[in-house]
């Protein structure tokens, strides 16, 4: 396992830790302030939002690798099954237009919900494989990989019919693309006894890291994550587990905290997050 404990090069940050997913959260910075601002403290790299980027991610891109960092990723897809997502895969191939203009190879993918008149998971799973089969040879030729990140079982049958990396597992193994694997977050994944075992079956599949904490008196299902060291996740074991699997990658610090972080300066939540990821990662 890779020693950070006086090395941050690795460290990138999702940009949904400053607030910046959300109408009326955070300090409301420009993709320039935070580019210099991560740049200034010798960060590897930015995942940014679609709702950041609009019509300049081909200027964007450009700013982040003349900073010295690169773009790490994108958030996210629109949702690929449920009731909320969209009719047609139009959007979700917008989004990998919008990945490939910002020179990253890596969009991540949530799946969204159950398919209205289904129960179980198993079934939407099926669904969500037979739309990627169709967007995968797309973002193939465009040079970019899909993250499918299973998310926490409380948001299964809303945001999510992938609990588990054994679930987006199934779902990759379904559809067979080389350039689908799996995002590893560890606010999704902490609680799973199995991570281990996953991890190592998913090997090269796995394409991201996300960083944060459980807090054990978590008060919001979505907007109440902890900074590393704040919480109960083993932040230590689940790298180790993601990079004996052989990921050598960034680590994306992704904290949706609407009543601390999101309230606080930028330049302080940016200082902190170097602070932790050193000291407990």
């Amino acid at each position: 396992m890779r020693n950070f404990s006086n090395d941050h090069s690795a460290l990138a940050l999702n940009t949904a830790t400053l607030g910046h997913n959300l109408d009326g959260r955070g300090a409301g910075w420009s993709p320039e302030q935070v580019i210099d601002a991560c740049a200034a403290r010798g960060m590897a790299g930015i995942v940014f939002w679609r709702r950041e980027i609009g019509p300049r991610a081909v200027e964007i891109g450009e700013r982040v690798r003349a900073a010295g960092m690169e773009v790490v990723g994108l958030c996210r897809t629109p949702y690929i099954v449920g009731a909320e997502a969209p009719r047609d895969l139009d959007e979700a191939r917008a989004s990998i237009d919008m990945a490939a203009g910002l020179g990253t190879s890596i969009l991540t993918i949530v799946s969204g919900g159950t398919e209205p008149g289904t129960k179980g998971v198993l079934e939407s799973q099926k669904i969500l494989a037979d739309r990627l089969a169709s967007l995968a040879p797309y973002a193939a030729e465009r040079g970019v990989k899909l993250a499918l990140e299973p998310l926490n079982p409380m948001f299964g049958g809303n945001r999510t019919v992938l609990m588990t990396v054994r679930d987006a597992l199934r779902v990759c193994e379904m559809v067979g693309a080389p350039n689908l694997g799996v995002a590893v977050d560890v606010y999704h994944v902490w609680w799973d006894a199995d991570l281990r075992d996953s991890c190592a079956r998913a090997g090269d599949r796995i394409l991201g890291y996300h960083l944060c904490d459980w807090l054990e008196t978590t008060r919001d299902m979505l907007l109440d994550r902890g900074m590393m060291g704040d919480g109960v996740a083993d932040l230590k074991a689940i790298r180790a587990a993601v990079e004996d699997a052989g990921y050598a990658g960034a680590c994306e610090v992704e904290i949706f905290s609407a009543a601390d972080w999101w309230m606080r300066d930028p330049a302080e939540v940016l200082d902190v997050m170097v602070e932790r990821f050193r000291a407990v990662c």
